[in-house]
């Protein structure tokens, strides 16, 4: 019996991040059925469909042609086609392409369809162990050092559990930053190449984790997700006294600032003054090199 074709829509398919056997039946069903099949990059996602035994017409859609891509299979789909969309592995959009494709087809009043399946933070989640609770997907961090210290300065008093993904080339200096940053005593649990041959997870102190990557020569390459545990409810009114301060202390001296601050916030004068004395502390050592 031939099996009913598919409904017109975008078909946003999840695919595996790693073990083939991660792919859902369900998305099985979709690639097969589908008219055609749009992907991050044809000749990563060609293998995949490959090893599948499926065999479709394929587009590239990325991020440098992701606008010009959403035109073709808007007019695909409006003339009546099911197209399935797919990245290198994960779900779409999340920290991938994806996103400006789903939108433009939204607004063409077309339908746009999920198939879960496989996704890093997800699965990263799933064996940390944090408490239950919020958290926080940020994707990556910036590249540069002090654009990445500042996107940190911003969640450093976030309460709820904050998720990254990192590249292997930058792993070291970014859990460094998160360190320096977040507080080396904040707990973190590191996942590195989910669900292939060498996963790895660990759960440590964050400036514990420069050890742990001293300790094996492998542990820099792959893919990571970083996890840490949210800032504690008690600092989470932190954020606004340390704002004042700081815009205070660009006029005034430390202990003039910290007093103005400390009426202003409710904090203690004592507690906003060591933060402001030792930040200045710590920005005079960097700047020695």
């Amino acid at each position: 019996m031939k099996e009913a074709p598919l409904l017109p829509g975008l078909y946003v398919v999840a695919t595996p991040i790693g073990n083939l056997g991660d792919i859902t039946l369900r998305a099985l069903d979709v690639l097969k059925r589908v008219n055609c099949i749009a992907a991050e990059d044809t000749r990563v996602s060609g293998q995949l469909l490959a090893a599948l035994g499926i065999s479709k017409p394929m587009l590239s859609v990325r991020g440098h042609n992701e606008r010009q891509g959403a035109e073709k299979l808007i007019a695909r789909i409006a003339a009546g086609e099911a197209v399935a969309y797919v990245t290198d592995a994960g779900t779409p959009a999340i920290s991938d392409p994806g996103a400006l494709l789903v939108r433009a087809v939204r607004e063409a009043g077309l339908a746009v369809v999920p198939v879960p399946g496989a996704s890093a933070v997800a699965a990263a989640l799933s064996i940390a162990g944090f408490a239950p609770g919020p958290w926080l997907f940020a994707g990556f961090l910036p590249p540069k050092t002090k654009a990445r210290q500042e996107a940190l300065q911003a969640l450093k008093h976030t309460p709820s559990v904050l998720v990254f993904y990192e590249a292997p080339h930058r792993v070291r200096e970014t859990l460094a930053d998160l360190a320096k940053v977040l507080g080396g005593e904040r707990r973190a649990c590191i996942a590195r190449e989910l669900t292939k041959q060498f996963e790895e997870t660990a759960c440590m102190r964050l400036d514990e984790t420069a050890a742990w990557l001293d300790a094996s020569l492998y542990r820099e390459k792959g893919e990571f997700v970083l996890m840490l545990e949210g800032a504690a409810q008690a600092d989470t009114g932190m954020a606004e006294a340390e704002h004042v301060l700081r815009v205070l202390a660009e006029e005034l001296p430390a202990s003039q600032a910290a007093k103005i601050a400390a009426k202003l916030t409710g904090r203690k004068k004592a507690e906003l003054y060591a933060l402001l004395v030792n930040t200045e502390s710590a920005d005079d050592a960097d700047g020695r090199g």
